[in-house]
C-alpha cells in the first residue's frame, strides 16, 4: 500500500467515533480462563464514521484477528502485500500474525465497524469463511439487525465487565460474526422470496410433514433433476434429502411426544407414516431411544424439575 509520507495519517480521533479496548487483565481473568468464552472473545471494538485520513500499518501483524465492515465510503486493506479494496457492503477479516495495513480513501473516507478478537475456535471459524467465499474479503447485504446487534454488544460493554456481561457480549459477538459467514441465513427473515433451491426444498418439506415423498418429487418441487438436486442438497446440508426429511419429521414427533397426549400411532399418522412400527424404528435410529421411552423420559425429567 503506497502512501505519501507528507499526508496526514490518523489511527483514531474521528468525529463521532466509538471505541472500547478491554483491559488485558479482564481478558486474561474472565475470558481466557472461562471455557464458555475462551473459544471466541473480543479484545477491542469500535465504530469510525467518515474516518478521514484513517491509516494503520502493522509490519509484524498482531496476535488478534481483525474484522472490518465498511458501510459507507471506501478504503483499502493490504494483507501481506495483497490489496483488498473495500466499498460499502464489503467486510474483511485480517488474520492474526500477518503483516497488514489499511487506509481510508482520501476523497471518500470509509465508515467502518471493527472488532479485534481471539480464541481457540477462531481458526476453524475463519477456515469456514474461506471455504464459503474463497478469500478474506466478502460482501453482505445491509441489514439493520446487524447494526443493532453491534450496538447491543457495544452498549453492554459500556456497562462494565461483570462475568454475566462478558458472557452475553461474547456469545452475541459470535452471532455477529456468523452474520457475515452466513449472510443468506441472517437475512432470511427479511427476504420475501428465497432463491436458494435447497432452502426452498426444506421449506417445502416443513410444510408437508404429513406427506411422504420420493427424491424425484422433492427435486421436482424446485425444478431440478434428481441427481443434481441430491448432490446440491448434500453439499449444502451434509445429508441426503430423504434422510433430512425424516430428521425433521422426527423433530416434529418429539414435539408431539413432549407437548401433546397423542399416541405413537397417531403421531406416525400425522407425519404421513401408516406403519407405526416403521415409524418407531426410524425414530429410534435418529434419537437413540424408542418414541414411548422418549415420552416417559421427558415426563420424568419434567416432574423432577430438570426441565
Amino acid at each position: 500500500m503506497e502512501t505519501d509520507p507528507t499526508e496526514i495519517k490518523k489511527k483514531e480521533g474521528f468525529n463521532g467515533q466509538r471505541a472500547i479496548l478491554l483491559p488485558r487483565s479482564i481478558i486474561s481473568k474472565s475470558c481466557v480462563s472461562n471455557p464458555l468464552l475462551s473459544g471466541i472473545y473480543l479484545t477491542d471494538i469500535g465504530f469510525y464514521p467518515k474516518a478521514e485520513f484513517h491509516y494503520r500499518e502493522r509490519q509484524q501483524g498482531i496476535d488478534q484477528y481483525i474484522l472490518i465492515y465498511c458501510t459507507a465510503g471506501k478504503g483499502e486493506v493490504q494483507i501481506e502485500k495483497t490489496p483488498y479494496p473495500l466499498l460499502a457492503g464489503n467486510f474483511i477479516v485480517i488474520p492474526a500474525e500477518k503483516a497488514h495495513a489499511y487506509a481510508s480513501d482520501k476523497n471518500n473516507p470509509w465508515t467502518i465497524y471493527w472488532a479485534h478478537f481471539k480464541g481457540h475456535l477462531v481458526k476453524p471459524l475463519i477456515a469456514l469463511l474461506l471455504k464459503r467465499q474463497k478469500n478474506y474479503k466478502g460482501f453482505v447485504q445491509f441489514n439493520e439487525s446487524r447494526i443493532k446487534l453491534f450496538d447491543d454488544i457495544y452498549l453492554n460493554l459500556e456497562r462494565g465487565y461483570s462475568t454475566d456481561n462478558l458472557c452475553y457480549v461474547n456469545t452475541s459477538f459470535q452471532h455477529f460474526l456468523s452474520s457475515f459467514i452466513f449472510d443468506d441465513k441472517f437475512n432470511h427473515s427479511s427476504k420475501k422470496v428465497m432463491v436458494n433451491p435447497i432452502d426452498l426444498s426444506i421449506e417445502y418439506m416443513q410444510k408437508n410433514l404429513h406427506a411422504t415423498f420420493t427424491l424425484a418429487e422433492v427435486a421436482k418441487s424446485v425444478n431440478l433433476s434428481s441427481s443434481h438436486f441430491s448432490a446440491l442438497f448434500k453439499e449444502q446440508t451434509g445429508f441426503a434429502p430423504i434422510k433430512y426429511f425424516n430428521q425433521i419429521k422426527v423433530q416434529k414427533a418429539c414435539q408431539y411426544l413432549q407437548f401433546t397426549d397423542l399416541r405413537v400411532k397417531e403421531i406416525a399418522a400425522a407425519l404421513g407414516i401408516d406403519d407405526q412400527y416403521y415409524f418407531s424404528r426410524m425414530f429410534s435410529k435418529i434419537m437413540g431411544v424408542a418414541p414411548q421411552d422418549y415420552k416417559i423420559k421427558r415426563e420424568t425429567l419434567r416432574e423432577s424439575k430438570f426441565l
